[in-house]
């Protein structure tokens, strides 16, 4: 074991006493230097006492001035078509006079279920020597008619009487009978001015009256309604409404 120890520190002194140059060192003292290079081949001299050049600030690339794009027009909406205008239909006036009630309600029930397009519009006409009469409607009975009567006195109206009759116009009380409408009407206008609100005018009763039949729509079926009207009423053919 000493041996060893021995042994190894003996090779320590001799290396460092070959690296120290106890035992003789070359002439050339770069030569050393040379051994030690590694790949010498690959060395490559940039200059020869001087510093090498600075290097190149890069070039930037100049600005590019911006172009000014002119926004695109804007395009007025394109107008949806009118619709196209509805047709005009023409239209007409019949009208059939002096009716009997019953011939009337049988015309009318005949437009409305083959003649849809046409309104209607009746009007009742007295009949000849029936006259108009203005009146208030029949009250429940005797003392109301009575009480009615006290409130014509107090707006001024004293041509009235009460109708005692048994019938449907019983206790009604009358306020004229005229042979024309328009005098019925007038009468009427100066019973509302007094303030009497509940007179009516009508055709006189105990006598029948007639009605006005008139008729608007289509021209289109004017000849059409025409035949069915002959077929309803023979004698009372239609005419056109002034």
């Amino acid at each position: 074991m000493k041996a060893l120890v021995f042994l190894l520190v003996l090779a320590n002194l001799l290396f460092y006493a070959f690296s120290a140059g106890y035992f003789g060192r070359p002439e050339n003292p770069d030569a050393g230097r040379l051994e030690q290079q590694v790949e010498p081949d690959k060395m490559r001299l940039v200059s020869h006492g001087e510093a090498p050049p600075a290097s190149k600030k890069p070039v930037e690339p100049a600005p590019v001035a911006p172009v000014d794009v002119a926004p695109a027009p804007e395009v007025a909406p394109v107008p949806a078509p009118a619709p196209a205008p509805a047709p005009v239909i023409e239209k007409i006036c019949l009208r059939w006079e002096s009716l009997p009630v019953a011939d009337a309600n049988r015309l009318s029930a005949r437009i409305d279920e083959k003649f849809a397009g046409f309104k209607q519009v009746k009007r009742a006409v007295a009949a000849e020597g029936a006259g108009w009469w203005v009146y208030i409607p029949p009250l429940p009975g005797k003392d109301e008619a009575e009480k009615k009567a006290g409130e014509l006195r107090q707006f001024g109206v004293t041509d009235y009487f009460i109708i005692q009759e048994a019938g449907p116009s019983r206790f009604a009380i009358s306020l004229g009978v005229f042979s024309s409408e328009k005098g019925g009407q007038e009468r009427l206008a100066e019973l509302k001015a007094k303030g009497v609100r509940s007179a009516k005018l009508n055709v006189r009763p105990g006598k029948e009256s007639l009605i006005t039949l008139e008729a608007n729509g289509p021209a289109t079926d004017k000849a059409a309604l025409s035949k069915a009207a002959l077929a309803i009423v023979p004698k009372a053919p239609a005419v056109d409404c002034k």
